[in-house]
């Protein structure tokens, strides 16, 4: 079993899933898995970024019949073979079963938000051009963890059946470069959720929802009632965490 953590600009992509008549992470990451090993090979993800979102640390397995490479050259030879926006930053032959996506214990997801973005920028910050209280969204942050079903700030999505997610860390902070940037770490996450998070906690930093019609909105389970959902330029899959074993095999 072949495991990657990648990182890729998904500025250019129609997001992480192959699509037809459209450019793809896990494409790109197949043409160049068969080029080196002379074998189609499935790369399954920990989750799927929709178009436009970005990666700091996703996950991918695939089923190797052949093993051609050692483990020291896969991550330069892989690299070689994708284009510049995608980068192997680790590779490692299991000896044993592991699913990238259903062995997940939690994923966390980072945002970027300014309303002053510099054009070199813009395909990695959201602007919101709107003023909001940065304060209003520090207070805020904390309402959506714990374990809520999140239908009402999700997009429908026909293979998911299960809307409950566990929320560990929502908080908001601002960097040296004056950019407010929110994490969220779940043991889910639902399509379309931390845009839907962002775009509510926006609109109770503009004084047009309270706290009381948020939590409410929540409890309905209506996807009408959700605020506009953020840009997904300013989006990152951070990290994808595993049991201790897995992590240390990873991110050591």
């Amino acid at each position: 079993m072949l495991v990657l953590v990648i990182e890729y600009d998904g500025a250019n992509f129609s997001g992480w899933q192959i699509q037809p008549n459209a450019r793809s992470v896990q494409e790109e990451l197949e043409i160049a898995l068969y080029n080196l090993y002379k074998e189609r090979i499935n790369v399954v993800g920990s989750g799927r970024t929709d178009a436009g979102v970005h990666a700091f640390g996703q996950v991918a397995s695939a089923e190797i019949k052949n093993v051609l490479i050692p483990e020291n050259k896969i991550i330069r030879a892989l690299n070689a073979k994708l284009p510049d926006c995608i980068k192997i930053i680790n590779a490692k032959y299991f000896p044993f079963k592991f699913h990238a996506r259903f062995d997940a214990v939690e994923r966390e997801y980072v945002y970027f938000l300014s309303n002053d973005v510099s054009v070199f920028k813009r395909n990695y910050v959201s602007i919101y051009p709107l003023p909001f209280d940065k304060q209003k969204l520090f207070e805020i942050a904390p309402t959506f963890i714990g374990i809520k079903d999140f239908t009402t700030l999700s997009k429908i999505n026909e293979d998911i059946h299960n809307n409950i997610c566990n929320v560990t860390v929502s908080e908001w902070k601002e960097n040296k470069d004056g950019e407010m940037v929110y994490r969220i770490r779940a043991n889910h996450f639902l399509y379309g959720m931390v845009r839907a998070v962002v775009g509510i906690m926006l609109d109770y930093a503009r004084g047009k929802r309270s706290r009381e019609e948020i939590q409410e909105a929540i409890q309905k389970k209506e996807r009408n009632l959700a605020s506009a959902f953020a840009p997904p330029q300013g989006l990152f899959l951070s990290r994808v965490f595993y049991n201790e074993e897995i992590n240390q095999i990873l991110y050591k």
